[in-house]
């Protein structure tokens, strides 16, 4: 069980690195184009920040692009990963790069067929998006992590399932007991995920009978 964050914020992957619960990081072209910085200078930061992987994309479209992009992304730091979106000719760039010894992430998934032929292609990673696949009505969870898991298990395929597209806690907690391996999840959603109401009504009790005992 690992949990990466979902943001090109420094701020954000700094605090939640101090709370010792992230193991690496996944950016995009909308959160980089967010923070508005230099996307090489914010990489190499974050990949000093975070020694697990770390995520980034390129907007090429072909084949050609795309294995261009990632090459000159991949000397940027030694903890990178390439995000390719999952096209036919994404499968062709995972090929290329994955021969090349370059870890790839495949994105934008929607289907466990999207995540088989990834995998096939070589794809270290597979991200299906189960927030987008809620939001039109159908059970992200069930449709994408229950059944890639229950197909790579079978299969012993070796590339890491990261559920993405994370809206709320509880898409945590439903991913998890899936079997994701891992969960990307945004700074906003990270931080709800240690609140409880019973919790903070806990802390305010024990203080309050101290100090009814022991205070001058």
């Amino acid at each position: 069980m690992k949990f990466f964050l979902d943001t090109a914020n420094i701020d954000e992957i700094k605090k939640a690195v101090s709370w010792g619960v992230i193991d690496g990081v996944t950016t995009n072209p909308t959160l980089m184009a967010k923070e508005g910085k230099d996307v090489k200078e914010t990489i190499q930061r974050i990949a000093e920040i975070v020694k697990g992987p770390v995520s980034v994309e390129g907007i090429g479209q072909t084949k050609e692009d795309m294995v261009i992009e990632a090459q000159e992304m991949n000397k940027w730091a030694e903890n990178l990963v390439i995000k390719i979106p999952t096209t036919w000719e994404g499968m062709e760039a995972i090929k290329v790069l994955s021969k090349e010894g370059i870890k790839t992430n495949a994105t934008l998934i929607f289907s466990p067929l999207q995540c088989v032929l990834a995998a096939k292609a070589g794809a270290n990673y597979v991200s299906p998006f189960i927030g987008r696949l809620n939001d039109v009505g159908q059970d992200g969870t069930e449709t994408l992590i229950e059944d890639t898991v229950t197909i790579f298990r079978k299969h012993g395929v070796q590339t890491e399932i990261i559920a993405a597209s994370i809206r709320t806690p509880l898409d945590v907690l439903r991913v998890l007991k899936a079997g994701s391996h891992i969960v990307t999840i945004p700074f906003a959603v990270l931080e709800k995920m240690i609140s409880h109401p019973l919790t903070e009504k806990g802390i305010g009790q024990f203080l309050a009978d101290w100090n009814s005992r022991f205070s001058l």
